[in-house]
């Protein structure tokens, strides 16, 4: 799950420049961030807590894989580029 999924099945927010990414050399880096605006200042604590606990569980170190096709992957793909199998989880 996303951590913008997160958010919008946890806080009231508004979430931008979700889209932006794609103007990225066109636009400042900093202007296609992608935003999450809480409406309620009383969620400030939960919303810091759900970037941190995402941001821990994807700062994980992955290692290699080989698909079930053959090919040898890297750990930060969880998509085999050749046949387009996702990681098995096992």
């Amino acid at each position: 799950m996303s951590v913008f999924s997160q958010f919008l099945c946890q806080i009231d927010c508004l979430l931008k420049n979700q889209i932006l990414s794609s103007g990225i050399g066109e636009l400042p880096l900093n202007e296609c961030w992608p935003e999450v605006w809480i409406t309620n200042d009383g969620d400030y604590d939960k919303a810091t807590e759900i970037i941190n606990d995402f941001l821990a569980a994807d700062s994980g170190e992955k290692n290699s894989w080989r698909c079930r096709c053959g090919e040898q992957l890297e750990g930060q793909f969880d998509i085999c580029w050749r046949c387009g199998r996702e990681r098995s989880s096992g």
